[in-house]
């Protein structure tokens, strides 16, 4: 019998639920998290959970999952049988009602009849209770109390974490209605006289209220730090000016870094992790100490053996040593066929003790390292034997040291992440040149005609430019990526929400950028681990790069390096792929390529990449997207003119070439942006001035490349068309529509600059 994956996820699922009953229904995306299993397999678990009655799902906003009885009630045998089906050993015992013809006279049926009683009774003997904080958390020297347990789950699961410990108070009454502070336990490493000075610094300076007297009350009998209030002052709120100002209330870090791989390379580990660590660690520690008392054992019955020759034959060999000149050892080595060691112990004796040998006690001490002997070696040979002395040796380490808990872990209701208190919703995410990004909800942009004035998007500064937009959830995680090729990541609630005129806020308020880096590409990307993704960037050069998303899955708070550079060129765009997209990059004199991803080969994180296209001399690539069926690509000229094309017009080419015209940029102006968009969606179309347009892309034409298109935007004198990006469309009617005869006829041009 083998316990699938499926069944191991589900007992988990069900510790993990039964740890956090207190807090109610449990978001699947806080158990997914915390177990680190993806959000649609663990899903799936659930669903057969919540179908034989083992758990209870409510949908919505405050929703969740919650075990349907208490802990004790639950046997790892019922919830394996469920994921597992049968337990059994063998298929003749998985249903009674099996016949075999040979069960008469199977010799081994007993056997198995046996094991299947053993494994259903193991199982069935341990409940979620049993195996529900086997670890509670830290313990420090000092007490004090451990608020909340998701800091400690967080660490133990993914080896990170951070734990808030508080000192323990009390409020005690004195005078007439006058309440004083006692404090009789403090935070690990806390000093008890740089708390006091710092408290009464504070008071000094008037930025904690309400205290009238400080002192220290400290004896044999334990700590005592007694501050006294003023009458009219409210003793809980000032406790909690002292637990957020003072070192009353500390923060731990944990980080838990071990070498592994023989001790060679650091990594960061969960606590099974660190547990299988150390326990591997201490069975090497004992075979190494076990293999060095085996060869010294070997070592002195060598030596045994030599001196009981010696103890047997002690004339002769007094005769020999006193008859030799210097050939003492080759004389007693060649008489008793001793070695080298042997003959050396003997000779290293003095007569006195020589002659004093007893036989007896030789034999014994003998007989003695035999026994040591075979110990040692069967316990090398054996891996039972090897985890008995490991066992034995780490309860004795428990009696020696073990003692009761000292620092409380007092659980706090409701306990939950900044995540589960922010609404998920649609922004677009805006980001200028000069570095200033917001999101807004996508209600605020509304539908208008094609070729419209647009909406105020953002006040700027007046040599500020609109750069980069797109649209995704408050939860979903973004990756931005710098014109020096670095990656770095956020959530999406991690922006900061402004309204559709603000400016927003500088990027360098967010991430370490360093002097000269701006950001040149923002991307939605699913949680690490859920398939198989990778992340094909483009410079503005055309070089390509490919590597898979996992490569990116530890972004530390400093950033990673994304690709390497060549000097003088930057990192323009990032799109994430799935192995079998094909790409199509577009430059600004009118060239495009298409191409196989694939023909960029899967390469490391710090790599340079490979040409994706030649460049002629002065052009640039404008824009890079995946080519998708049922998609149009669309193109947007500098002058505010818009066409869209099948996707078959874009043949598929060898990576490297030169491409295909594909607008005609001596007649029409420039290429802006090159995008493949869903026709029934709509486009945000963005100027150099900051004026963001919204309309139907069903309102431009599909024209053949290298066609000019029809105008979708009017650029005042002096101003650009800078990008466009689709968006999903809202479904309501557009709040101003330009007249059909005020539409400027498309271009049908096909002929070659």
């Amino acid at each position: 019998m083998m316990v699938s994956t499926k069944g191991r996820y589900a007992l988990r699922v069900m510790i993990d639920l039964a740890e956090h009953q207190a807090e109610g229904y449990i978001p699947l995306k806080a158990i997914a998290r915390r177990q680190d299993i993806s959000e649609k397999y663990l899903e799936s678990i659930l669903k057969s959970l919540v179908q034989s009655q083992f758990l209870t799902g409510v949908r919505g906003k405050g929703g969740g999952y919650r075990l349907t009885r208490s802990p004790e009630q639950y046997t790892v045998g019922s919830i394996l049988r469920l994921t597992e089906g049968s337990l059994a050993p063998v298929a003749c015992l998985e249903q009674e009602h099996v016949d075999c013809p040979r069960m008469a006279d199977c010799r081994t049926l007993p056997m198995w009849r046996k094991l299947n009683t053993m494994i259903q009774d193991f199982f069935d003997g341990i409940t979620l209770a049993d195996l529900m904080d086997s670890v509670k958390g830290p313990d420090f020297p000092t007490k004090g109390i451990i608020m909340g347990r998701s800091g400690i789950r967080a660490a133990y699961a993914t080896g990170r974490g951070k734990i808030i410990v508080r000192a323990r108070t009390d409020f005690e009454t004195f005078g007439k209605d006058r309440t004083r502070i006692i404090v009789t336990e403090l935070p690990y490493m806390v000093k008890k006289r740089q708390l006091i000075k710092t408290i009464a610094d504070q008071v000094k300076e008037k930025r904690i209220e309400g205290i009238s007297d400080l002192r220290d009350e400290t004896d044999r009998n334990g700590m005592r730090i007694v501050i006294e209030l003023k009458r009219d002052a409210n003793a809980q709120v000032v406790l909690n000016k002292l637990y957020a100002q003072t070192a009353l209330q500390s923060t731990f870090s944990i980080i838990m870094l071990a070498l592994v791989d023989n001790q060679k390379q650091p990594k960061i580990l969960s606590l099974r992790h660190v547990l299988d660590e150390y326990l591997a660690f201490q069975e090497d520690i004992i075979k190494r100490r076990t293999q060095y008392d085996l060869r010294k054992a070997l070592e002195r019955a060598h030596l045994l053996e030599g001196l009981i020759i010696a103890q047997d034959n002690i004339d002769e060999v007094i005769r020999i040593i006193r008859s030799s000149y210097d050939n003492a050892k080759e004389n007693l080595m060649n008489r008793f066929s001793l070695d080298d060691v042997q003959a050396q112990a003997i000779l290293d004796m003095r007569l006195k003790a020589l002659q004093g040998l007893d036989h007896e006690k030789l034999e014994a001490e003998y007989k003695e390292l035999e026994e040591r002997i075979a110990y040692f070696r069967e316990l090398l040979a054996s891996e039972e034997m090897l985890k008995g002395v490991l066992k034995d040796e780490l309860a004795a380490i428990r009696d020696k040291y073990g003692d009761e808990r000292r620092t409380e872990i007092t659980d706090i209701y409701g306990e939950m992440d900044i995540e589960d208190l922010i609404p998920e919703e649609q922004c677009v995410f805006t980001l200028t040149d000069m570095g200033y990004i917001k999101r807004i909800p996508m209600d605020e942009y509304k539908q208008q005609g094609r070729g419209g004035k647009g909406v105020k998007g953002l006040t700027r500064r007046e040599e500020d430019v609109v750069k980069t937009m797109f649209t995704c959830s408050t939860h979903d995680h973004i990756m931005f990526f710098t014109t020096m090729g670095r990656a770095y990541r956020l959530k999406g609630y991690e922006i900061p929400e402004g309204s559709r005129q603000s400016k927003g806020m500088n990027v360098v308020n967010l991430l370490p950028l360093m002097p000269g880096e701006k950001v040149s590409s923002m991307i939605r990307v699913p949680d690490f681990g859920e398939g198989d993704y990778y992340l094909c960037m483009v410079t503005r050069n055309g070089v390509i790069k490919r590597t898979e998303l996992d490569a990116y899955k530890n972004i530390r708070k400093n950033g990673v390096i994304a690709i390497n550079l060549d000097e003088g060129d930057e990192l323009a765009w990032v799109k994430l792929t799935d192995g079998s997209a094909k790409l199509v990059l577009a430059t600004k004199k009118g060239m495009c390529i298409a191409f196989d991803e694939n023909d960029a080969r899967s390469i490391g994180r710090t790599a340079r990449g490979v040409k994706a296209l030649n460049l002629k001399e002065g052009d640039t690539v404008v824009g890079m997207d995946k080519l998708r069926d049922g998609g149009m690509v669309l193109t947007v000229s500098e002058t505010g003119y818009g066409r869209l094309s099948e996707v078959t017009d874009y043949k598929l080419q060898n990576r490297g070439g030169m491409g295909t015209k594909n607008y005609h940029t001596a007649k029409y102006g420039d290429v802006a942006a090159i995008e493949v968009v869903d026709p029934a969606d709509d486009l945000m179309l963005i100027s150099s001035d900051g004026i963001i347009i919204r309309i139907a892309l069903n309102n431009i034409r599909i024209c053949s490349k290298p066609a000019k298109g029809v105008r979708v935007m009017k650029v005042s004198e002096g101003e650009r068309l800078i990008t466009a990006v689709s968006v999903p469309a809202d479904g309501e009617e557009p709040v101003s529509e330009l007249p059909e005869d005020n539409a400027e006829p498309e271009d049908t041009d096909n002929g070659e600059e």
